[in-house]
């Protein structure tokens, strides 16, 4: 009973989403993995390092509600029901993948090196176990390189997870994601959706600067943050020094990597890695 009350209401909020510039698609989230975690009823796959992508059936979005601008023989063909996926232009392409999704006019040339990797059917019914067979059924069919389904496999130990983590990591990649086998699709952060990484990581929103001192004298010395807890707190380490001279506008997001907590629960060790235009 409580599987079909999640689908219901995972189904409607996707049947209930206008499909509008700046209003987000309702898509699942990711936790943080823990281990400990049972491993038994999960698929894993690598985390690709690109710009989430919502396929209405008709439209491609960011996860933000941004229609994206793909060229039309890039998108001819697609299946007509909705797909979550990443909008993808290869390991370690992160800032070119998120600068041609949100071109209006990036070129042909630029698109020909994207790719949507497909990992979800949002409206279809059942669990992902299920959905993930019909969704390779669908893209086994269509007759295009630009649309594929991301590839899934089984691990049975934390052992074999961190080997499978190491081999991705030393490969290029970022980490991986782990889906629960069981699990219906409905929106917001569970962990239906699990993360894997060699570090931990967050984003944040840039509220002000801290002046420099010393050899930074007359630059940005921190990034004052905030994150989706409401904690405020201050990243120095990572910035190079053309992010010094024109550091990150206010109000725009960051993603920074860090050590665990201190007691006061802020993160330990915080090093800025990049923008996120995507999330802005």
């Amino acid at each position: 009973m409580r599987r079909r009350a999640w689908l219901a209401l995972g189904l409607g909020l996707l049947a209930a989403w206008p499909a509008v510039a700046g209003n987000p698609p309702p898509l699942m989230l990711a936790n943080v993995y823990r281990p400990g975690m049972g491993l038994a009823d999960y698929w894993v796959s690598e985390k690709l390092d690109g710009n989430r992508g919502y396929w209405d059936g008709k439209k491609l979005w960011t996860r933000g509600g941004e229609e994206v601008f793909a060229p039309a023989w890039f998108i001819a063909g697609w299946p007509t029901v909705p797909m979550d996926g990443e909008l993808w232009a290869g390991r370690g392409q992160f800032q070119k993948a998120v600068s041609i999704t949100r071109q209006q006019a990036a070129g042909d040339e630029a698109w020909r090196g994207m790719r949507f990797m497909v990992f979800d059917l949002p409206a279809e019914p059942g669990i992902f176990t299920e959905r993930l067979a019909v969704l390779n059924g669908l893209l086994s069919k269509l007759d295009s390189p630009w649309a594929r389904p991301v590839a899934q496999s089984r691990v049975a130990t934390h052992a074999a997870l961190m080997e499978m983590l190491q081999t991705v990591v030393e490969s290029g990649g970022e980490g991986l994601v782990l889906h629960r086998g069981s699990s219906v699709y409905a929106a917001g952060r569970s962990d239906d959706l699990v993360k894997v990484k060699p570090f931990e990581d967050a984003d944040a929103k840039v509220v002000g600067y801290a002046p420099g001192r010393g050899k930074y004298a007359g630059l940005t010395g921190t990034l004052l943050v905030e994150t989706r807890e409401g904690q405020r707190l201050r990243i120095g380490s990572g910035l190079n020094d053309a992010l010094r001279r024109q550091p990150p506008v206010i109000g725009h997001w960051i993603s920074y990597r860090f050590r665990g907590h201190t007691d006061a629960g802020l993160p330990r060790f915080a090093t800025f890695v990049r923008e996120r235009p995507d999330l802005d």
